[in-house]
């Protein structure tokens, strides 16, 4: 992409000083396709305002990937599917096969799905299964005007696959490198023949070892779904999933000695695992039910319900390189258990009110949402549990006696009100107000510390916008947002963590002309948190004060031609400490590329090839630098008849070594990937 003017020169540090700058984009792109307008084809979607709204109108910067896109790039994991928008960082500890790591703008972010918040505590990790989504969005920043407590980096928001009115199905089989095989199936339709009543069915058997040698993970994955049209007024959607995940754990963590630094015995092969496999496991089992109702009250007002139960057991057991001994040769090794269970269930509550005059449009939005979580289970740490050859480790390790595991419980509450409104002037002016109240009462209790933390944190959070509507498709827009996010643990003196709340300010702008069939997004952000966490020399996190983001964001698809798409972003983040020092992990740049090409009308027809480039800057640790990569990533796809096709995906298509980030431990990217597919569709 041409060279920014700024672009080599730290951005200020201040939104006074960003506002000036002035972005000139002239491309055609393409919105991803989900409703349909007069002239071209927008997204619409509840995340950004939990009203169903295009995105190029609002003054929120969400970005979105559509099932087309999955599909097409074959995404398995949750943290690949933003890979070629502008703001996520993704990768940067390698490819885990338990968890899905994000950093938005800077920060850490949470997951949704259908719009309701996904537990992550500790190392109870809820997983979506990318195969049942039909879309993941992303909001950028500060949230909690509508979502309650979360990070400062924004959320991720999944959303499940919808029954549909036609009947129609797949079925679909991969096999690749690592022994990765894959059996899934989607069906859905009606059930009536009125078809007022509708179902899908979406299920998946998968396999694959992971990226360390010794590390695999098998899973079985079931989403029921029934959507039922009650009434001309009223609708209810009911969505269930279980998943059941058996395997060993990838534990990434190397140190900087063997990985960014030389060393007498040379580097540490990125497969080298320090983990014990014949003893380490992850069993791991979500089940989940829940529910979508809308109701109209009359021509202005509609009651909005969204509810979810689920239950997550985990049984794991993890043994990870921890710090080096100071020999040269060997370092410490870690061991961590957990077994227990999660019970949690959120509602959200809205009622939705339009009103009209001859110049304006007026939405009021108005909610209320309640959280519990119940978390109970036993645990083990020991952070040098004993020590291991850094270049020639061997995975055994002494089994843990059950009675050396200590209870720990954790229920939470979390009641939140909340108003918006948006209005809309001559379908030129749009202005966004919203004001949030949360109290999280959170109870942590633990045996092994012999402390019981009991704490009540509230807060208010306060959100505005103004978007001016250009009538060529050219729509300024400047933001402000907050966020919130409780804390009841306690750093190892047994004081307990303060509440961490950010804030950000951010003007840009969105242009999606009605002649174009594409979109592009600019914007420039900045972003201040308080009380963040650092990684210490001992591996340990503490809270060290306020830490900022300010940086510039380039976004667009576009169809070039009738055959040729492109999808490209750049992102400049400088993330700062509380000393103002580089953040660690959080590069300066990162620039991606894609394009697809149909040979639709050649002698070639029903065949599609698609490459892509991603590049992602130097980073730091500290004192350590670590070296930017860049990868590649390909794919073609054929059409055998209407119903069969063939397709294959090659991610780090020339297996780039490297280095993708250091935070104390450094961490390798993943290989390369090979999978090839065969779908049949009816």
């Amino acid at each position: 992409m041409p060279r920014l003017p700024f672009a080599r020169r730290p951005l200020a540090r201040s939104i006074s000083s960003l506002i000036p700058v002035t972005v000139a984009i002239f491309c055609a792109s393409t919105y991803a396709q989900e409703t349909s307008t007069s002239n071209d084809t927008v997204v619409v979607t509840a995340t950004a305002l939990k009203v169903d709204t295009p995105l190029v109108e609002t003054p929120r910067p969400v970005s979105s990937v559509d099932r087309e896109e999955l599909d097409t790039r074959n995404v398995q994991q949750l943290d690949e599917t933003f890979r070629y928008r502008s703001g996520v960082l993704s990768g940067h500890y390698g490819s885990d096969n338990n968890t899905d790591w994000f950093k938005i703008r800077g920060f850490d972010q949470a997951t949704y799905q259908d719009g309701l918040r996904l537990y992550r505590t500790g190392y109870y990790q809820w997983l979506p299964e990318t195969y049942g989504l039909e879309r993941v969005d992303v909001f950028k920043g500060p949230t909690s005007i509508l979502y309650g407590e979360a990070p400062s980096g924004g959320m991720i928001n999944a959303v499940s696959k919808r029954p549909t009115d036609e009947p129609r199905g797949e079925f679909e089989i991969q096999a690749g490198n690592r022994d990765h095989r894959q059996l899934g199936i989607d069906t859905s339709g009606p059930v009536t023949n009125s078809g007022d009543v509708r179902y899908r069915f979406v299920g998946l058997y998968k396999e694959r070892d992971g990226d360390l040698n010794g590390t695999d993970n098998e899973r079985y994955y079931f989403a029921p779904s029934l959507e039922w049209d009650i009434s001309d007024e009223t609708q209810l959607t009911v969505l269930a999933s279980f998943q059941q995940d058996d395997g060993v754990p990838v534990n990434p963590f190397k140190l900087a000695y063997g990985t960014v630094q030389n060393t007498p015995f040379g580097k540490v092969d990125p497969q080298t695992n320090y983990g014990a496999p014949g003893y380490d496991r992850d069993e791991h089992t979500q089940t989940a039910i829940g529910y979508e109702l809308r109701h109209a009250l009359d021509d202005t007002w509609e009651f909005e319900q969204n509810f979810r139960y689920s239950h997550l057991d985990l049984d794991l057991r993890s043994t990870y390189m921890d710090y080096a001994t100071g020999d040269g040769r060997t370092a410490y090794r870690g061991h961590l258990q957990r077994n227990g269970d999660i019970d949690s269930f959120t509602i959200d509550n809205r009622l939705v009110g339009k009103w009209y005059t001859e110049r304006t449009e007026n939405t009021l939005l108005v909610g209320v949402d309640y959280q519990d979580l119940s978390l109970d289970g036993k645990e083990f740490d020991d952070f040098t549990y004993d020590t291991v050859d850094i270049f020639d480790p061997r995975g055994g390790i002494v089994p843990v006696p059950d009675n050396q595991l200590t209870s720990r419980r954790i229920d939470k509450e979390q009641l939140g009100l909340y108003v918006q409104d948006q209005l809309r002037i001559d379908d030129r002016w749009v202005l966004l107000g919203g004001a949030r109240y949360d109290s999280a009462d959170i109870r942590n209790e633990s045996e092994r510390d012999n402390a019981t933390v009991d704490e009540t944190q509230a807060a208010t959070s306060l959100s505005g916008g103004v978007m001016y509507l250009g009538s060529n498709g050219l729509n300024p827009y400047l933001s402000y947002s907050e966020s919130f996010q409780p804390e009841a643990q306690t750093d190892p003196s047994g004081a307990i963590f303060e509440e961490i709340e950010g804030e950000q300010w951010e003007v840009g702008v969105k242009y999606a002309p009605f002649n174009w069939d594409g979109y592009v997004t600019a914007a420039v952000f900045d972003i201040k948190e308080s009380n963040s966490f650092a990684t210490r020399p001992a591996g340990n996190q503490e809270q060290e004060g306020e830490r900022t983001s300010t940086g510039f964001e380039l976004e667009g698809v576009s169809y070039l031609t009738e055959s040729l798409k492109l999808t490209a972003a750049y992102t400049y983040t400088d993330a700062r400490d509380a000393n103002d020092n580089r953040a660690a992990l959080i590069p300066r740049h990162m620039t991606s590329a894609w394009l697809d090409y149909d040979f639709a009308g050649t002698d070639l027809p029903g065949l599609r090839v698609g490459a892509g480039i991603r590049h992602v800057g130097e980073s730091v640790d500290g004192s350590t630098t670590v070296p930017d990569y860049t990868v590649g990533d390909v794919m073609a796809s054929y059409d055998i008849n209407n119903s069969w096709t063939a397709q294959l995906n090659v991610n780090n298509v020339t297996d780039e070594e490297y280095v993708a980030s250091c935070d104390f431990w450094c961490y390798y990217g993943e290989s390369r990937s090979v999978v090839g597919s065969l779908k049949y569709n009816w």
